[in-house]
Order: structure tokens, then C-alpha cells, then sequence
């Protein structure tokens, strides 16, 4: 026997039973499973970055509960059922690709014309944009910022903002001169470090993070994912020197900043498969 969904929402039910269900499940608001939320999304995305697709079922799984989640809530308050949500994201799917719906029609015969990635990348752009103008009530004050959610991880949201902004022309032409861009930010950041000014540091720290994050959205990389393999990368090296020095018995405290730099040296070379130099 397979569970369906209808049996997952049911269980979702009783758990949340003023009378019968789980007390901890009773109690949670839709502030207090938003950090579950989040966990449970990074947590599908490392199992893929990971190439652990054996769990990512799992992964999967305990991502939809969280949707399960809200909706039962919003049924309690008469808000909104699990079915509104099935049906919303497939009316605005189906809405946000007319270049494979033309009729509207989810089940029409599949006999339109193929456009291309960046054709279909500016049309999303368009329907996007004019389903905001459709929410606001005054179109001239809203600001083309307006639904980028304040909760994204800060390098995608910059990456959001700016790609945003690009939209109506307020970009750099290419790379090259976000580069010089980055070298400003940098040169400030020396400037206000000279000045033994820690909010200015800060804040001259916070422009070079955004002009990076720029610099990868003009070469076409996720900032996002570009850190998380960097912070990957330097676990693996860490991991490796602490190994080393497990095997030697001896303390990192103990190492000379010039013997830790040579063990990264190493798990550098290990990683791209080099032979030690002695």
C-alpha cells in the first residue's frame, strides 16, 4: 500500500486536532514554521548539489509537508485549502507560459510554435510585469522592487534587485566595468579600514559584497550557489588539514601558520589530482 496526498492531508489534520493530535503541532503558527520552511528547502538543495539522489525523495517530502503545513492553517481560519494552492499555481503556471498553452487549455493538443530560451525568458518578464501592475491599486507608485521578498538570502536578493533594476535599463553595459566597480568597493573598504571606522567598514563592506554579487550575475553565475561551493571547498581543505595533523599527532594550535598554509597547498593539490612537489 502507497500513501496518496489525500492521506497526507489527513494526517495533517489529525495532528493539528484541538482535542487529539500532537501538542507541538497544535501550538506552531505560520511565523513558527517558517524556519522549518527554510531548513527543509536547503536541505533539498544540498542533497542535489551533492548528487544524493537517494535521499532527495525524502528531501522532497518533507519539503511539500511544509505546504501541507500553511494550508491546514489557512483552512482553520477559513482562508484557503490545499486545493486553492493547486489550483492557483497551475492557473499562473498555465497563464506564464501561453507560448505552450496558447488556448489556455491544460490539456490542449501540444501543436504551437518552439520559441526560443530568451524569447521565452522575455515573455515571462513581460506577464510577470503586468501581473504586478495588476496588483496594485495605484500602478504609477509601485515600484518595480516591490515583491522581492526581503527573507531571500541577502547575495539572491541582491542578485534579484539588480536584475530587477536591469530591466528598464539601469545596468552596467557587460562585466568589465563591474569589475572596475568591485576594485572601487575594495579601495574603499582600505580607505575606511585606514580610518579605523568599523561602521564605515561595514557599510563599504556591504557595497563590495553587492558589486560581486553583480560582477557573478553578469557572468552568468548564482551567486548563491557560488558561495555555497566555496564554503564547500574550504570544508573539505579544513577537513583534510585537521586529517593531517591527526595522523602527525599534533595540535593545530601547535602549527606555524606557514605549515597550515603548506597542508592547504596540499589538499589543493589532492583535489585537482597534481603530484606533491615533496
Amino acid at each position: 500500500m502507497m500513501y496518496s496526498l489525500e492521506d497526507l492531508l489527513h494526517l495533517m489534520a489529525r495532528l493539528r486536532d484541538p482535542q487529539y493530535g500532537c501538542p507541538w503541532d497544535i501550538k506552531q503558527t505560520y511565523a513558527t514554521i517558517v524556519p522549518h520552511t527554510l531548513e527543509e528547502a536547503y536541505e533539498v538543495a544540498d542533497a542535489i548539489e551533492r548528487g544524493d539522489l537517494d535521499h532527495l525523495q525524502g528531501e522532497l517530502g518533507d519539503l511539500l509537508f511544509q505546504v501541507v503545513y500553511y494550508s491546514q492553517l489557512a483552512k482553520e481560519e477559513g482562508r484557503f485549502e490545499f486545493a486553492g494552492v493547486i489550483d492557483g499555481i497551475t492557473r499562473k503556471l498555465i497563464r506564464r507560459h501561453p507560448h505552450v498553452f496558447p488556448t489556455g487549455d491544460l490539456y490542449a493538443p501540444l501543436d504551437v510554435p518552439r520559441l526560443s530560451e530568451e524569447q521565452v525568458k522575455q515573455r515571462w518578464e513581460e506577464i510577470k510585469a503586468q501581473e504586478r501592475a495588476e496588483k496594485a491599486s495605484a500602478p504609477e507608485q509601485l515600484s518595480l522592487l516591490d515583491d522581492v521578498p526581503a527573507t531571500l538570502p541577502a547575495l539572491s536578493r541582491s542578485a534579484k534587485l539588480q536584475k530587477r533594476a536591469g530591466q528598464v535599463g539601469f545596468d552596467w553595459p557587460d562585466a568589465l566595468p563591474v569589475l572596475d566597480k568591485v576594485r572601487e568597493e575594495l579601495d574603499e573598504v582600505l580607505e575606511a579600514m585606514s580610518e579605523n571606522d568599523p561602521a564605515a567598514v561595514a557599510d563599504e563592506i556591504g557595497d563590495l559584497l553587492f558589486s560581486v554579487v553583480n560582477l557573478a550575475r553578469h557572468l552568468k553565475v548564482d551567486p548563491e550557489t557560488a558561495l555555497r561551493g566555496a564554503n564547500g571547498k574550504f570544508e573539505r581543505r579544513f577537513r583534510f588539514i585537521e586529517q593531517a595533523l591527526r595522523d602527525t599527532h599534533r595540535p593545530m594550535e601547535d602549527c606555524t601558520l606557514e605549515e597550515l598554509d603548506a597542508l592547504w597547498g596540499e589538499a589543493k593539490r589532492q583535489e585537482k589530482n597534481l603530484p606533491s612537489c615533496g
